[in-house]
């Protein structure tokens, strides 16, 4: 098989593979040019469906290879309409067993760090940027991140959350589109499609190097600060 020839059938093959994966996601229409998604361009068209409909409806994927492994597809969980967002990376061992994000030892400390600013884990959402767990806990593989990231989009979409935090660096990069270190991306608030998006250490690294515990706090009482301003009077 000649070069070009190979080219072309890795075209098509890439080109069903995006067919496919749109209309699961409820697309009904593909466009020849697309910019960046914005909140008013990705908003009118949930409106058709509900976060537990969009759920029923990819539970079942098997889009990359994670599916093989995974004991549950791990969703995402919280208030189907928060005004924060909290984004991981992937589920781990006890995540892919019970099928929730944040229910292992990195999970009581989240809930730990939400109760320490008054917030409850019910009050927000909580998700990952992959839904199955990578063996062994291993990062998350770029392709597995292109592959999944639209679903992460449409929840976003559904759930329009005032601010997002995304733990960790996996997170954050793949949100941001970046390669800069988290240490450069934590302390302040991004924009991301119109929305404000802050960044701060995973609760498992917490686990793990303690002394980032101080740096996590202050981003957590900037999340806290920055939501009080932003929420009106009628709403406390």
């Amino acid at each position: 098989m000649n070069e070009n020839k190979k080219k072309f059938l890795d075209l098509v093959d890439l080109t069903e593979k995006y067919v496919k994966q749109q209309i699961d996601l409820g697309f009904d229409e593909l466009h020849k040019e697309r910019k960046p998604e914005t909140k008013s361009e990705v908003e009118p068209e949930t409106q058709q469906i509900t976060l537990k409909e969009f759920h029923e409806k990819i539970k079942n994927c098997t889009e990359c290879h994670l599916h093989k492994a995974r004991t549950n597809f791990v969703f995402g969980t919280g208030k189907d309409d928060a005004d924060i967002m909290f984004i991981g990376e992937a589920p781990g061992r006890e995540e892919d067993l019970k099928g929730e994000p944040f229910v292992g030892e990195a999970g009581k400390l989240l809930n730990k760090i939400l109760a320490a600013v008054n917030f409850k884990r019910e009050e927000v959402y909580i998700g990952n940027v992959l839904k199955c767990r990578p063996p062994e806990n291993r990062e998350p593989l770029p392709e597995e991140i292109e592959t999944c990231e639209p679903y992460l989009l449409k929840q976003i979409a559904i759930i329009k959350p005032k601010i997002i935090c995304a733990l960790g660096r996996i997170s954050a990069q793949a949100l941001l589109k970046t390669k800069l270190p988290l240490n450069k991306l934590r302390g302040r608030f991004h924009d991301y499609h119109g929305r404000k998006l802050l960044v701060t250490y995973h609760p498992a690294a917490l686990l793990r190097y303690p002394q980032y515990k101080k740096d996590t706090w202050e981003d957590i009482q900037l999340l806290r600060k920055e939501y009080d301003k932003m929420i009106s009077p009628q709403d406390l």
